[in-house]
This record gives structure tokens, sequence and C-alpha cells, in this order.
């Protein structure tokens, strides 16, 4: 990431590879660092309160040594090796990559490591095809391009409940990546809004039930209104039950304001 050339490469913006190395480090790299900080903050909150989202991160196309499709750092690798290393009673964990894409960076850097399980649904015709990778896969599902919410949901409720009770992780970490949206320039699929927030709906339920940690990021999504998505989701989330402030007397109109704020910083960062 020295060389500008190569974060050009990454990220898929050629004009990149034309700017001062120390230019790319602030513009580019650092508000990507700060997102995979907060993916590592996240995995740590999510154990002390039993959930955490990342308005940000989920950069799963980066591996230990190679990065790929925008994603310049291995931020789901190093929360879960900074778990596993500095946070006692975290030994085992189930990653649920429900983006558009194959999940390749994580699989690979976990290809042969027993305490982690991956589910990976993803549109089986789009950016990576790593066969390779998808060796690392415990839960394979393939999805066609088109697909709607109905069949959607009926195989992520399927298979994140019979992942979690195939293997007992003790944090899931959740790829939320809204590029499944009907219309994603790059996901090919066909969710609709009402569908995602459904979806996130299934996988916390299914965590929170058995009691384990869910860390969420939000990864991939390439529209505008992704944002407005992923904050009407989260709400939900609370609204249900399923997620709670850590302190008492902050209501949902507190939350509410933050995930608005958040919101709209990732719709401004998307756009620019």
């Amino acid at each position: 990431l020295q060389w500008s050339f190569v974060v050009a490469t990454i990220t898929e913006i050629p004009p990149v590879a034309f700017l001062p190395n120390f230019v790319v480090q602030r513009k580019v790299l650092k508000p990507l660092r700060t997102q995979t900080g907060g993916t590592i903050m996240a995995g740590k909150l999510a154990v002390d309160r039993g959930w955490a989202i990342n308005v940000g991160g989920g950069f799963h196309h980066c591996s230990s040594d190679k990065g790929g499709g925008f994603c310049a750092y291995a931020d789901i690798t190093l929360a879960i090796k900074f778990l596993f290393e500095r946070v006692p009673g975290v030994s085992k964990a189930t990653i649920i990559d429900l983006d558009a894409h194959q999940g390749n960076g994580h699989e690979r850097d976990f290809m042969d490591d027993p305490r982690v399980y991956i589910l990976d649904a993803y549109n089986r015709y789009i950016y990576p095809g790593d066969g390779f990778a998808k060796r690392a896969i415990k839960r394979r599902v393939e999805l066609e391009s088109g697909t709607e919410d109905t069949e959607y949901l009926q195989k992520v409720h399927t298979h994140v409940e019979g992942a979690l009770n195939e293997f007992k992780p003790d944090i899931i970490v959740y790829n939320a990546g809204t590029d499944i949206l009907d219309g994603d320039p790059l996901g090919g699929l066909a969710i609709s809004p009402q569908g995602i927030v459904k979806r996130d709906e299934v996988v916390f339920r299914a965590g929170r039930r058995r009691g384990i940690p869910v860390l969420m990021v939000t990864s991939g999504g390439y529209q505008k209104k992704t944002a407005r998505i992923i904050a009407d989701s989260i709400l939900n989330l609370h609204s249900l039950g399923l997620i709670q402030l850590p302190a008492p007397a902050a209501g949902h109109s507190r939350l509410e304001q933050m995930v608005r704020d958040s919101a709209k910083d990732l719709s401004n960062l998307s756009l620019q």
C-alpha cells in the first residue's frame, strides 16, 4: 500500500495511480483504516454487550496478503484474530456473509482453521469467482442472478439456522452487504428494501435466540438509497428488541438520530 499503483489496482480507481502516495494514504486509505478499526472495536463491543454494528467495514475481498475488489484491509480477519488472541472466552467464530459477492478474502485466511465456520450466500455469476477460496465455505449458497425476496429469504433462514445448529460459535460476524438490492449495478440480485430489513432480522433473531453475540458490518452497496435502508434496518432491529442501547436512559429518538447521522455520512462517502 506504499505504492499508489497498487492502491489504484485494489480500489479499481485508475487515477489513484498518479497521486503521490502521501495523498493516497490520507484521502483513500485512512478512511478504510478507520472503518477497519471500527470493525475490530465492534468485535470487542459485541462480546461485551451482545451486539455491535459498524456502519462501514466488511472488506471481504482482502486477505492477509492481498487486496482486491475495493478492499485494502482484511477487517473481518483482523477482528476475529483480535478476539481469539485478546478476548477471553472467544475461541470459535461463524462468518455469515450475505453480501452479493463471494467473501474470498476471509475464506482464504481461514481456509484450514477449524475455529471458523463460513456461510456464504452470493451471486454465482459475478466477481470474484474464486474457486480456491470456495473450499473454505462450510455452507455455500450460490444464487442465480435476479433472485427475489421469497426464494432468497427462505434460503437465508434455512442456512443460517442450519449453520448455527451445526457449529456453536462464541461470536457471529455478519457481513450485511446491501448490494443484493434490486437495481444495484454490481450485485445482480433483485431483493427489495423490505427484504433486506427482513434478512438482517433473521440473522439477529437466530443469534440472539442462542445467546451468541453478533458483530455486523455493512459491506457493499452501490446505490445512494442503500444508506437509508441500512438505517431503517437498524431501527427495525431496535424496535423489535434485538438490539438495545447500553444506557437505559437513551431512548429510541436518540438511536434514530445516531442512525440517521451515520446513514448521512455513509451516503456522502459512497457518493465521493
